[in-house]
């Protein structure tokens, strides 16, 4: 089937009208409609080719996101889309610096994403990112193309985050293995581009703890590793640390965990940026007293149970171990939102730190930080070793009468906070926008670009 889908040709399309009124002489009067027959064909035509262009023209949505796994079918919907491409605009200004990036999303069937998103939970929870991003690109036509033979890359748009556990609602991943290898199948078994390039200029994503290790303990993630089908692609995710790491061992880009920019919104029409804060430090989250856990490991290395052992009943110290679904509304109070690791070193308290402009005090040891050169983090942040956590009370003292005033002003830099942040039409400069500029300078992964330079 793959030899079937051969690069559709360009044709005209439309119709045309071609009237004539042939006088023999002086004609009879007509009637009042045939008189004006002409004029009321033109309108018709007219009205028709409007609404149509509107029709077209809506924001794409997932719901409509459809495609049967039968080959014809899919053979059939890239013709369809190769000669529909140019009918998908999009309002915003594509910057410059990669304009001529093409991305081809596979339509695969709604097992793959769409059903999963019946759970609200799915397009909101700290892992979402993996459909945020799905939800921009569909909707960012000028570097979208519905023609796969001029992509330089390949979205597979697979949703792995979204089987929640019954027992305690936390992500279960265990499936996300054979949904992907599944996905795979399917493409190559029907188009030729998996195959061609073996999967390198193709991207999918692994917003979890550790990546495409797919596992929330990493001696678990370590010793399951990457796996082989997913090797020698680009994978979008939250996990990086600046050393060597088997669940890093891939072509990555490392992205932020999601934050709903309307969340974030809400907080501050209520509490701006710049209002009172009277919590001098924040943490709301997991502090064990007795941190061994019933997996026998360490939750946090310790770090958080040395955090609640040494500064609860410090007044300088707001700590709650209790989940309240308005927390933000006390980080937007606050000058110092700690931001320890949990078991991986990433956490979604850093972008709504960020966000609602409290200082983010980072610890986690080797831990590396997305989009370094959009978001400088040493001026917007702090970071404190995980042995150092005894001394956090007086770094914070120092800090907060020497430098927090240029701390501040940094981090209230509007394009700081977008370079964080999805939002379901790609902006300049935020989340996605960000990510799409780390692949353009991986276009030498393009099978497309490499192949029109050997020519």
């Amino acid at each position: 089937m793959a030899s079937e889908l051969q690069k559709p040709t360009k044709k005209n399309r439309g119709f045309y009208v071609k009237m004539r009124v042939l006088h023999k002489g002086r004609q009879p009067e007509k009637s009042i409609f045939f008189k004006y027959y002409k004029w009321v064909l033109w309108f018709s035509f007219t009205l028709y080719f409007l609404t149509s262009f509107l029709i077209s023209n809506k924001s794409i949505s997932l719901s409509k996101a459809r495609v049967s796994g039968s080959k014809s079918s899919l053979a059939s919907r890239v013709l369809f889309e190769s000669v529909n491409r140019t009918s998908h605009k999009s309002k915003p200004k594509i910057p410059a610096s990669f304009k001529d990036l093409k991305i081809y999303i596979y339509e695969l069937p709604s097992e793959y994403n769409e059903d999963w998103l019946s759970n609200k939970r799915c397009s909101n929870h700290l892992f979402a990112s993996e459909v945020a991003i799905h939800t921009a690109l569909m909707n960012t036509y000028d570097l979208r193309t519905f023609d796969p033979y001029e992509a330089d890359f390949f979205f597979v748009p697979v949703y792995v985050s979204c089987n929640f556990s019954t027992v305690n609602g936390f992500p279960a991943i265990g499936h996300a293995r054979f949904l992907i290898f599944s996905a795979i199948q399917l493409i190559s078994a029907n188009y030729p581009f998996w195959n061609r390039s073996l999967g390198s200029d193709h991207i999918f994503v692994a917003s979890h703890d550790y990546g495409a290790c797919f596992h929330a303990m990493e001696d678990r993630a370590i010793d399951d590793g990457i796996p082989e089908f997913l090797k020698n692609s680009i994978i979008l995710q939250t996990f990086g640390v600046n050393y060597k790491h088997p669940c890093q061992d891939v072509e990555n880009v490392l992205m932020p965990p999601y934050i709903p920019p309307e969340s974030v919104q809400r907080t501050l029409e209520k509490a701006p940026l710049t209002g009172k804060r009277d919590i001098m430090v924040f943490f709301r989250g997991k502090m064990e007293v007795h941190p061994k856990n019933i997996s026998g490991k360490f939750y946090s290395k310790r770090v958080r149970t040395e955090i609640w052992r040494r500064y609860n009943g410090d007044r300088r110290f707001y700590l709650q171990r209790q989940r309240f679904p308005g927390y933000q509304s006390e980080i937007v109070r606050s000058v110092f939102c700690l931001c320890p690791l949990g078991w991986a070193p990433w956490s979604p308290r850093l972008v709504e730190s960020v966000a609602l402009g409290c200082v983010p005090v980072i610890i986690a040891d080797g831990i590396r930080l997305p989009f370094p050169s959009a978001v400088k983090w040493p001026e917007i942040s702090l970071t404190v070793a995980e042995r150092d956590v005894g001394k956090l009370g007086r770094i914070l003292e120092h800090v907060a009468t020497t430098n927090l005033s240029t701390i501040r002003r940094n981090l209230w830099n509007p394009a700081v906070t977008r370079a964080l942040l999805f939002n379901e039409h790609m902006q300049e400069g935020d989340a996605t926008w960000q990510v799409l500029d780390s692949l353009y300078h991986k276009l030498d992964r393009s099978y497309r670009r490499s192949s029109i330079l050997s020519q």
